[in-house]
This record gives C-alpha cells, structure tokens and sequence, in this order.
C-alpha cells in the first residue's frame, strides 16, 4: 500500500511542473483616475483605482509617492471595485506620481501592481515599493503543492470511508482503509495550515518564511481565514467522528413481513387471515446522529473550496459555489473510490466477493462520473466566458487538457465496466482501474494548477486593464515648450492625445492653431493629420491618433503662437503587433 500511495504524490506533485501562473492575481485594475500616464495642470487631491472585482486593500499597502519619493497618502477606502486614496498637497508637486496598490481580490487572490500620472512635465517614475512586485518565488511554488495535498486528502477520506461504510468485505482487514483516512485527514489539516500560513506573503511580497503574528493574525480574522479554520475545525471533528463509526459495517436489520397469531377456530370456522405485522419504529441511535454529522460537517466542509475560489467571484456565485461543491464531492468519490479498490481490494478479495461489489461500485462510479461532468459544465460556462478563451488563455489549454484526459478516463471506464458486467474479476480489470487511477490523478494535480490560473472571464478583464502605458514627453523649439501624453499607444484608432503648451519662461502659453500628425517610417508612408482641438484654457489640445499598422512612427505637432510665429517639433513612438 505504501509504494501504492507513494507513486501516485509522485505523479501528483509531477503535474506541477506544467507551465501555468500559479500565482497569478484574479482582478485587474480598469480605469483610474488620473488616468494612467496622463498630464495634468495641478496636483488631485484624491486618486481612485477601479478593478474588474470587489478588492478589499492590504493593510499599509496602497499607496500614492510624490516625485521627491514622499508618500503622500491617506487613509483608503474602498466602494465595491473603487478603491479611494486621498492625497495631500507634496512639497514639490511638479513631476511623476506613482499610486502602488496591493489588494486582496474577491477570490481571495493578492492583486499588486503600479500607475503613474504627471504634474507638470514628467520627471523620472518614482521607485515601486518591493511589495507591489508580486509573489515571492518560494510563495509561488508552495501555493499548487499545498492545493494538491488538499485534493489529495479529500479523495483518501471519500474513497475508503464510503467502502468502510457501505461496501466493505467482511473477511478483510480495515486497518488500512482506516489508515489511509487519516493520512487524508492530516493532508487536508496540513493543506488548510500551509495556505492559511502563506496568505499573508502573497499580500506583502515577502518570501514563505517571512511572516509575522501581526500579519497572521490578519489573516486569521479575514473572511478568508475564517473560512479556512471553519474547516480546521471541520476536519478536527471528522477526525473524532470518522473512525469509530467506520470500525464495524453498518447492520441493516430485515424484520418479517408477518407474525404468527393464536386464534382459536371453531367447528367449520375459517382460519383469519394472518395479522400484518406493525412496522418497526425508527431508532435513531448514537450511531445514526453521528452519521448525518459526518454528512453535514463533510458538505461545509466541501464548501469551504469554492468560497475561497473563483467560485465566490463569478457572475452567478450561487451557483457556481452550488456546482463547486458538487464537483469536488463527485470527484472525491470517484477518484476515491478508484484508489480504494486498486490499493486494497483487487488483489487479494476472493472473486465471488468482488462480483458482489464491483457492480454497485460501477453504478457509484458512472453517477459520480455524471454529476462531476455536470457540475464541471456549469463552472467551465460561467468562467472561461468565451469559446476563443478554451485556445487563447492559459485557463482554456488547462481545461481543454484535463477535459481531454477525462475523455481517455471515461473510455478506459467504459472498458472496465463490461468487464464487470460480465463477471470478469481478473487481471485485464485491474489493470483498466490502474489506468483509470494514474490518468485521474493527473486530472487531480491538472485542478491545483487550475484554480490557481486566471480565469477567461478574469483574462478578459485583463485585456481592458490599465498599465500605465502611454509615451509622455517634452520638446521644445525656439518659441514654445509641448509636453504631450499619448495614451494607450496601440493599434487602432483609439488613442489619445493630450497637450500642453508652454512659453520659453515657463509660463502657460495660449496656441493660436494645432495640428499633429503621424507618419508610419518603415514603410515610409505619408503624414496623415490627426483630430487635434483646442480646450477653451488655451494653453491645451485633446485629440485622438490612429496606428493602423504596427512600426515606428514619427509625431510632428505643428503649433501657431501668433499670426506670423510658427514652429513644428517631432519624435517618435513605436506601436507593437
């Protein structure tokens, strides 16, 4: 059994090898306020950061930097998906601000990351806090670990318990089935320590063994860490309730249908018919009420999965909550089951015995099997959002290996299925279960990586996020200085251009006319003007440019400061593909 059991971690911990972002941040910042890269006159007095999802900030890590390094910040609040910073006035106020932010998203998923803004011309970006770089490697690698010991551990207390329980030889030994609980119980309280202990780090950035009670203690009183001590407590209780009430089967009692009545019969009487007897009254025993808390506590306790996913962030978190729960008591069961008969009972039960269990079990299997592919459904419908996302993220490869692999799984189970309807117990079916247990435990370590992935609903809010992209500059001629922000500075027509114009002194200067324009270098094209208007302030001009193709570009503005003074300044930008 050890070797057994060994092999498969193998094969599991194998799996996180693949090439996924176990870390990476389930929400992503879509506007600001002032807008990323953006120039402004004077300096705002409150900056807001809008995310795809409810966040809720780390304590100490959001933040505004004036351009002298100063932080600058007050307290934050936050309205939903609106992060608010309010800000006082710096000592030197002209150059480039960076707001740093680190929240927790609704899935429970740190979210860091950096903008910039400017007053006055741009100055050199202001160095990030450590904290707003992301997840310490040694967090990183030791999320998707302690997310398969997890799934590892629900799948050995299903699996045996259910064959303790309901399906188990009377002639062989339960010792090891009993063991192999434990050990799931002590993997689930291990799973549920390691990520209730790495939740702080992936907030600040720090490395896995540098955490604080302070920040533990934050933690623990979060919506986050409560959920993972409720289930703690869960597995505790278990732990107490499981083995007594799987030590022996549970008897079922046949009561006779009738019984015997004493009549006396008469000379030519006919004999009454047999009084039915009165039904049994149900009991409920210590042994019953025991087992509905073990069916209670193990359904909370499944629950408390999918409140700290992607689940509880999705657009209908009732039901994809609903359908996690589902999912993940289907797939214990099955993979469970699985690893029970390859482990304990093929080999060595008698074959009239396993002609008796095999067959429930398969109709236990193909129900399980039907109940996870429908739960599955609905969780992939909600979250991967669009079919391109199965080919275009991360999240859809994954999804599309595993459900590739399920396919293979349900084939091979088909296979071992006739087998057992034929009554054939032999070597060709534990081999088939042996196939069936290797390719779903590769499923197992596929979901660890999964869930730690971005979602296609999640990948497409990124695409709309703000980077704090854009090309700010300064040039100036003779008779004027332009400090310009082109923002986002990408293909297509939509692009905007914001300028400011000032006198060789420094001080704002009225444009009598503007004009851009925008000329591809290679292949040299013709200079195409731009939109450009005036803002009633006149020292200003808004407008839009267009990138049809990807390449370098040269910007040429063109300003009139009076009837007869006229000058053009250049430079370039370069667009990707």
């Amino acid at each position: 059994m050890t070797r057994v059991l060994l092999f498969l971690l193998v094969l599991l911990t194998g799996t996180l090898a693949l090439p996924a972002s176990p870390a990476a941040a389930h929400a992503a910042p879509v506007g600001a306020s002032p807008a990323p890269g953006s120039l402004n006159n004077a300096a705002p007095t409150e900056v807001t950061v809008t995310f795809s999802e409810p966040v809720t900030p780390v304590e100490g890590r959001v933040q505004v930097i004036a351009p002298d390094g100063e932080r600058i910040s007050g307290r934050v609040t936050v309205e939903g998906a609106v992060v608010r910073i309010p800000i006082r006035k710096a000592e030197h106020p002209l150059g480039t601000y960076l707001i740093s932010f680190r929240v927790i998203s609704a899935d429970s998923h740190p979210v860091g990351g950096a903008i910039t803004f400017s007053v006055g011309a741009p100055s050199a970006r202001p160095e990030a806090p450590v904290e707003s770089a992301g997840a310490h490697p040694s967090v990183t690698a030791a999320i998707p670990i302690f997310k398969t010991m997890g799934y590892g551990g629900i799948t050995l207390i299903a699996g045996p318990a259910l064959f303790l329980a309901f399906l188990w030889p009377r002639t062989r030994s339960r010792r090891g089935a009993l063991l192999a609980i434990r050990i799931g119980l002590g993997l689930t309280a291990v799973a549920t320590a390691g990520a209730l202990g790495t939740q702080a780090q992936q907030s600040s950035g720090a490395a896995l063994w540098q955490v604080t009670a302070t920040e533990l203690g934050e933690v623990g009183t979060s919506r986050f860490g409560l959920l993972l001590l409720a289930r703690l407590a869960i597995v505790g209780a278990l732990a107490v309730l499981l083995p007594p009430l799987l030590r022996k089967p549970l008897r079922t009692v046949t009561a006779p249908r009738t019984v015997p009545q004493p009549v006396l019969v008469g000379a030519g009487a006919p004999a009454p018919e047999p009084a039915p007897a009165p039904r049994p009254q149900p009991r409920v025993t210590s042994r019953k009420v025991r087992a509905y808390a073990v069916l209670g506590l193990s359904a909370a306790g499944l629950a408390t999965w999918p409140l700290t996913g992607h689940a509880i962030a999705a657009p209908l978190p009732a039901v994809t909550v609903s359908a996690g729960v589902v999912h993940m008591a289907a797939m214990a069961v099955w993979i469970g089951g699985l690893v029970t008969l390859t482990v304990f009972l093929l080999r060595r039960t008698e074959r009239r015995v396993l002609g008796v269990i095999l067959p429930v079990w398969s109709r236990w299997a193909a129900l399980s099997v039907l109940w996870l592919v429908l739960a599955g459904a609905a969780q992939s419908v909600i979250q991967v959002g669009r079919v391109s996302a199965l080919w275009e993220t991360d999240y859809g490869r994954l999804l599309s290996a595993k459900l590739g692999i399920l396919a293979v799984v349900l084939a091979v189970a088909a296979g071992a299925r006739r087998l057992v309807l034929r009554g054939s117990a032999g070597t060709g079916l534990r081999r088939l279960v042996g196939v069936e247990v290797v390719a779903t435990v590769l499923i197992l370590g596929l979901s660890s990586v999964l869930v730690q992935v971005d979602t296609g609903r999640i990948a497409a809010a990124k695409d709309r996020q703000i980077t704090g992209a854009g090309k700010s500059e300064t040039l100036t001629s003779d008779l004027y200085a332009v400090q310009f922000n082109i923002y986002p500075v990408e293909l297509g027509e939509y692009n905007t251009v914001h300028a400011y114009l000032y006198a060789p002194d420094g001080s704002p200067m009225r444009a009598e006319e503007w004009q851009v324009t925008a000329r591809l270098l290679d292949p040299a094209l013709e200079a195409v003007p731009q939109p450009f208007a005036p803002l009633p302030n006149g020292n200003q001009a808004l407008g839009s440019m267009s990138f049809p193709l990807p390449g370098t570009y040269e910007i040429t503005f063109t300003i009139r400061v009076s009837d007869i003074d006229r000058a053009s300044v250049k430079t370039t930008v370069t667009v990707g593909g």
